[in-house]
This record gives structure tokens, sequence and C-alpha cells, in this order.
């Protein structure tokens, strides 16, 4: 009897261990690139570069051809900022695009206020140095941030200038 109930519990757990192998096999980058549609591209690549501190490290051209042709727009160009975290292989991308449009929906106030991504977290070594770039552009800080989460960490929400909150955490110092 217990040899039996080993045995079905090795069979499940081999089971388990294949489908998690053959579910993430079929991906070919561990990370997620997020591409961002907003209304002023100089403003928004200054909110995250000289704000938050991300690094661009590439860019590319979607024009009129391949953007009808792939779906992606219709029919009409554009540049893509790349982005990350840090210039490592592994980062994840934020690609920053515009059309030269305003948003068809209002800011939100709060996460609540809309449907669809609203926002992002970003886990920082300090606080401090993204506070005070961040105060010099004259970014409001949200609810009553920084707020403590616990004795390591801190947590920051702010919105960049199309609207998506940016949770920020990690230590103050």
């Amino acid at each position: 009897m217990k040899k039996s109930i080993f045995r079905n519990l090795l069979t499940i757990s081999a089971v388990l261990f294949c489908s998690l192998v053959n579910a993430q096999s079929n991906f070919t980058n561990k990370s997620i690139g997020v591409g961002v549609v907003v209304a002023d591209i100089k403003r928004s690549l200054d909110f995250y570069v000289n704000g938050i501190g991300m690094v661009k490290t590439g860019n590319f051209t979607i024009n009129e051809e391949f953007g009808k042709r792939g779906g992606l727009t219709g029919g009409e160009a554009t540049n893509v900022n790349i982005l990350k975290l840090e210039n490592s292989p592994e980062a994840s991308e934020w690609k920053l695009m515009s059309f030269g449009k305003k948003a068809a929906h209002p800011k939100q106030k709060f996460i609540q206020d809309d449907t669809g991504a609203q926002y992002i977290t970003i886990h920082v070594k300090s606080l401090k140095p993204i506070i005070e770039r961040l105060k010099g552009q004259k970014v409001v800080f949200l609810g009553s941030t920084p707020t403590q989460l616990n004795k390591d960490a801190h947590f920051v929400l702010v919105q960049d200038p199309d609207g998506t909150f940016i949770e920020l955490i990690g230590p103050i110092e």
C-alpha cells in the first residue's frame, strides 16, 4: 500500500515537473517588452531617463507599410525608443512611441479609474536619488509617499506624463 502511494506521488510529481518544463519552453526570452504610446515623446523620455533613471538602449522605426501589414497601425509610421532599467540583454524593454495625439480617455486619479495596464513596479537600490530627480522635474507624489512597507523598503507612487502609475519600491538610502 505504501509503495503504491509513493509510486503515485512520484508519477504525479513527474507529470507536474514535465508540465512546468513544457510551459516554460515556449518562450525564447525571459522578459516582457512593453510598448507604450505617449502623447509627447520628448517629455516622456525626459521623465523616464532623467527622472526615473532608465537607460535608452536603442530605437527602431515601424514604417507605414509594416505598420499596416502587421496590424500595428493603420498605416502610420512611428519611431520606437527602447528604455531599460539597465543596459543588459536580460532587462525588460519599456518601448515608447508617439503619434502626436493626446489620450482619448481622461487621466486617471487612481488605478481603479480605468481598465487595462495601469501601473508598473520598479524595485530600486535607493529611492533618495530618484525622489530628488523627480522633485526637480516637479513630479507630483501621490498619497502619503514615501510610505514605509517594512524595515527595509518604502513605497513611492507617481504618474508619468500620460498618467501611467509608477510604483517605486526600495530603501530610502
